[in-house]
């Protein structure tokens, strides 16, 4: 049973190197593509009685990448497009 699990994992990390390399490959032979992403930006102050206040900041244009994970230390355009809501705690 170990010996199947082990085999399992190595399969499972190999898969994701082979990936993410195709990933990064496909991303230099494009050029870097980036874009940007319109996102909605608020503030979280924490107020007595465990309440919350909640600030909005405005909308901005984040840069991305054009890709299925973070290159050049951007996150990819797709997860930005799903979670256009960020927030900071005070």
């Amino acid at each position: 049973m170990m010996r199947w699990l082990q085999r399992v994992v190595l399969v499972l990390v190999a898969g994701f190197i082979v990936v993410y390399a195709g990933d990064w490959a496909v991303f230099r032979l494009r050029g870097s593509p980036h874009s940007k992403v319109t996102v909605n930006s608020y503030l979280t102050i924490p107020l007595k009685g465990n309440k919350q206040e909640i600030d909005s900041l405005g909308t901005q244009d984040v840069p991305c990448s054009v890709s299925l994970f973070p290159q050049t230390g951007q996150s990819p355009c797709w997860q930005l497009r799903r979670n256009s809501n960020q927030g900071t705690t005070l």
